[in-house]
């Protein structure tokens, strides 16, 4: 079984300037996902795409394989899925390579760990799924704002539910996303057809996209 894992680190960023060299606990952003998937029992190569030198030399000397990302899917409008079709045709193009299962991990929730992707792929394996995607539980109530009022989304205010019914609802948290090669290829997404969920902890889904959520995090790794 040919498993690989593709990790986008591109040079750009809206909120962060090269927020994946940026330092979380003494140690770059990127370290966290190419650590913990070179780690896995189950993931046979890892992938960083990037534009940016830095981030590549960086890479490199974590051990991941390199995949230049050309400019034009380096924008901040670039969807990840054509950053994956790049790197599929890469491999294709220069190896005749064509693995059976992509794991798509992005830099920006760094308490994701080892145990966590390879429990998700035991999890892809032991089923049917064409894709799984990582989440955790929640209990919120959602609206939505249209104009200047809003509506709700996943209740009715007159039958208001007690927190505990909303026990199969999760809120995706961008930690991992599994998919199988032909699935992608018939989709062009990173989830389609029959999709699982593996479920993390909030804690473990932190997020990172802003300078607040930065200190949040050096807040907790101190803790």
């Amino acid at each position: 079984m040919k498993i690989i894992s593709i990790i986008p680190a591109r040079g750009g960023s809206k909120e962060i300037y090269l927020k994946n060299l940026r330092k979380v606990f003494n140690k770059p952003l990127l370290d966290y996902s190419v650590n913990a998937s070179l780690k896995s029992k189950f993931i046979k190569r890892t992938f960083v795409s990037s534009d940016h030198k830095k981030i590549i030399h960086r890479a490199q000397k974590l051990g991941s394989e390199i995949i230049v990302r050309p400019k034009k899917i380096s924008t901040n409008s670039a969807s990840i899925e054509s950053v994956i079709q790049h790197c599929l045709n890469h491999l294709e193009r220069h190896e005749n390579y064509i693995p059976d299962i992509i794991v798509l991990l992005q830099n920006t929730t760094p308490l994701r760990k080892t145990e966590h992707i390879d429990n998700a792929i035991k999890k892809f394996l032991k089923t049917d799924y064409d894709s799984l995607l990582s989440g955790f539980s929640s209990h919120h109530f959602f609206w939505n704002k249209i104009n200047d009022h809003v509506i709700p989304k996943n209740y009715n205010p007159k039958k208001r539910p007690n927190r505990q019914k909303f026990k199969n609802q999760f809120i995706e948290n961008g930690a991992i996303y599994i998919t199988t090669f032909s699935a992608f290829q018939r989709s062009k997404c990173r989830i389609s057809g029959k999709i699982g969920m593996y479920e993390m902890s909030e804690m473990f889904s932190m997020d990172i996209d802003t300078e607040q959520d930065l200190k949040k995090i050096h807040n907790l790794f101190k803790k």
